[in-house]
């Protein structure tokens, strides 16, 4: 069976859609944020690939298989790491754990994706192993809020979508 993904829906223009404020010293940042996003679905992973990197702003590696995420993220640096809590063979928590017993991976955020929750659980403020959750189906506005609030401060570039256009990963 194959599946089709549309994913036509933001503009192809790159002004007004997404737009990147004056950073604290008043110079625009230009260096894209780099995205790790763990998943076992090649579909997810490369939709959201193809969605943040549209954007301008993130730089995004795909990682299909979770017992090699952990070589990833120690090979990309991600400034933020996507990750799916059910795979097989090494679930999203374990992968979390050896990221985190990583010294020089332990400080980069993460965010859950997981349909186990509903989106009024993934909204109450708890949190997987520390960690905020976003629950599946997630839109790409929301996405990128999730990402923004979680980057590190210092150089956290503050990515807004504006206008009608929603998207869903399922």
């Amino acid at each position: 069976m194959n599946n089709v993904i549309e994913a036509d829906f933001l503009p192809r223009e790159t002004s007004g859609v997404f737009s990147l404020p004056h950073s604290i010293g008043g110079s625009e940042r230009k260096e894209r944020r780099r995205i790790l996003i763990v998943d076992n679905d090649l579909n997810t992973t490369h939709l959201v690939k193809v969605l943040l990197e549209r954007t301008g702003h993130y730089l995004v590696l795909e990682e299909n298989n979770a017992t090699r995420a952990h070589q990833s993220a120690q090979n990309f640096r991600p400034d933020l790491i996507l990750l799916d809590v059910v795979m097989p063979e090494t679930d999203g928590g374990e992968v979390a754990a050896q990221i985190e017993a990583d010294s020089e991976l332990h400080n980069t955020p993460m965010i859950f994706l997981t349909a186990l929750v509903t989106r009024a659980e993934a909204k109450s403020g708890l949190s997987i192993q520390g960690h905020p959750f976003l629950a599946k189906p997630v839109s790409i506005p929301e996405l990128i809020n999730a990402i923004e609030q979680h980057l590190p401060v210092c150089v956290a570039s503050n990515v807004s979508l504006t206008g009608d256009h929603e998207a869903t990963l399922r």
